[in-house]
């Protein structure tokens, strides 16, 4: 019942986050043939051999995967009937290529508790168990966190975890470097509005608001892009860019229309309302832009697309984002 550990791929021609890597094949395995009654008493005769029984898992003579059965259901159907009537065969598989996260979401989008691993020809490999699904998960979200602040770039998230103090410094001091000559930027950008903001100290007060929601979305839309370009490599580029700068559009349309209507309601100033009406539109649209552009030049660039969504863009969305607010204001004070 439990197949053998064969290999008919060898993994080593597979990348190290792939499924094949990490898929178990000590589980109920049977042949289609065969009727309730007599998978039931294999089950038993196996059970120490096997890892994980959520399913049974019905292939044919040469190995294709057919079915498969839970487990539960198996000791409500009568012992006379055979399998291949009652088993399911709209099954979601995965190759022995797909990445590990890929898995992983699939698992939890068709609440799987295991996913069948199959190769070309539709010969089962084995599946990827739940608690390897959740253990996945749990390290897929320490790397992307570490790589969202420019930290990790290709050591496994463990490796971070563990590593000296020394290997902390060393990775994190350059980023937040780069971070600090940044802020420096911005300040002398700052500076060169002086005559500006003295006209208007009040300008000064919504120089944090501005820089916020510019951060925010920046690091909204590079996050879900990287995220759905890691996952499918081969998705409709252009058809997901017109889609989120529309997405872009409307979020600069209500929260530019939100603030004009806040920053009237506080201070009843007409000039400082159209000053952050405009700069919040346009900084939200030009963070889209960024958001987007961004981890794309970086995978281009043969850099992993996640480390522009740490310091270094957090950097240029806030200059971008002062030149912008502090320049729509010159103009709004020079022309009223």
């Amino acid at each position: 019942m439990v197949q053998e550990e064969t290999k008919n791929n060898s993994q080593s021609s597979f990348p190290r986050e792939s499924a094949i890597h990490i898929l178990t094949k000590k589980i109920p395995i049977v042949l289609q043939g065969l009727n309730i009654g007599a998978i039931e008493s294999l089950l038993l005769k196996d059970i120490q051999k096997l890892e994980n029984i959520n399913y049974i898992y019905v292939v044919d003579e040469k190995g294709i995967l057919k079915g498969v059965l839970s487990i539960k259901e198996l000791f409500r159907i009568g012992k006379n009937m055979p399998i291949f009537r009652v088993m399911k065969t709209n099954l979601i598989t995965v190759s022995p290529n797909t990445h590990r996260e890929k898995v992983a979401l699939l698992a939890i989008q068709h609440n799987l508790k295991n996913i069948p691993v199959v190769d070309k020809s539709g010969l089962f490999l084995g599946v990827v168990p739940s608690d390897v699904i959740l253990n996945v998960l749990h390290q897929e979200g320490i790397e992307d966190a570490l790589r969202g602040s420019g930290i990790l770039k290709h050591d496994s998230a463990k490796d971070f975890i563990t590593a000296s103090a020394s290997e902390h410094f060393k990775k994190r001091l350059p980023w937040l470097v780069f971070g600090l000559l940044g802020s420096f930027l911005a300040a002398i950008v700052i500076g060169f509005f002086e005559d500006t903001l003295s006209k208007m100290i009040i300008l000064a007060s919504f120089i944090p608001s501005v820089v916020y929601i510019a951060d925010a979305v920046g690091s909204q839309t590079q996050t879900i892009f990287i995220r759905s370009f890691f996952i499918d490599k081969k998705m409709a580029l252009k058809s997901y860019i017109r889609r989120e700068i529309s997405v872009g559009l409307l979020l600069a349309l209500s929260l530019s229309i939100a603030a004009t209507l806040l920053t009237y309601f506080l201070w009843n100033e007409l000039l400082i309302t159209l000053i952050i009406g405009i700069s919040f539109f346009l900084t939200i649209l030009i963070s889209t832009c960024f958001g987007l552009l961004l981890p794309w030049i970086f995978y281009k660039l043969k850099f992993d697309p996640a480390i522009s969504s740490g310091p270094f863009s957090t950097v240029i969305s806030d200059v971008l984002s002062v030149l912008i607010y502090l320049g729509v204001a010159f103009i709004a004070l020079s022309i009223f």
